[in-house]
């Protein structure tokens, strides 16, 4: 069974975000995929959406029985005018539903929707050099490691790596943009 076939994929709602916030703070409080360290309330994420929703971007979220069980969004990489052709994803999934396809039903939406769009290519900033999910998720999709910067976050009183890992969305380099 695909994952599109297990869960449905859809922009994310103002509904959705006491939900996302939930999912977004046991990331916050229990691992190092996030460096933030204090899990923003619904009012503060639902901010967040309405500006990636503002710039054109998407933001998804996977449900099954009409839970939400996951959502992902494409940010711009960095505000300065160059980088407007790169995006960078986030996809976080609930506690207890990870592993079951929900990520990659999520990246392969969120690339797709992506590609329709300007943008050129897609990061993945990976917290923790260990977290082996979320590379081999995004390895998966065509993602190659471009960097592994080393002691840049400091979260649960240790030092922490982040892995960077890029593909090309559509034509990629190939072509200037239009």
């Amino acid at each position: 069974m695909s994952p599109s076939e297990m869960f449905a994929v859809r922009d994310a709602a103002e509904r959705d975000m006491a939900e996302i916030a939930r999912i977004y703070a046991h990331y916050v409080l229990a691992h190092l995929a996030t460096f933030e360290e204090v899990p923003p309330d619904v009012a503060e994420m639902t901010a967040r959406r309405a500006r990636v929703v503002a710039a054109g971007l998407p933001y998804l979220v996977a449900e099954t029985d009409g839970a939400v069980v996951g959502y992902a969004y494409a940010g711009l990489y960095h505000s300065r005018a160059a980088y407007r052709y790169t995006v960078e994803d986030s996809i976080y999934v609930a506690d207890g539903v990870r592993g079951r396809g929900v990520g990659r039903a999520l990246l392969q939406a969120l690339i797709a929707r992506c590609e329709n769009g300007p943008w050129r290519q897609m990061l993945a900033v990976i917290g923790d050099s260990g977290n082996a999910g979320s590379i081999a998720l995004h390895r998966a999709f065509g993602f190659e490691d471009i960097g592994a910067p080393k002691s840049v976050g400091f979260k649960f009183g240790s030092w922490v790596d982040i892995v960077i890992m890029q593909r090309p969305l559509g034509a990629g380099d190939s072509t200037p943009p239009v």
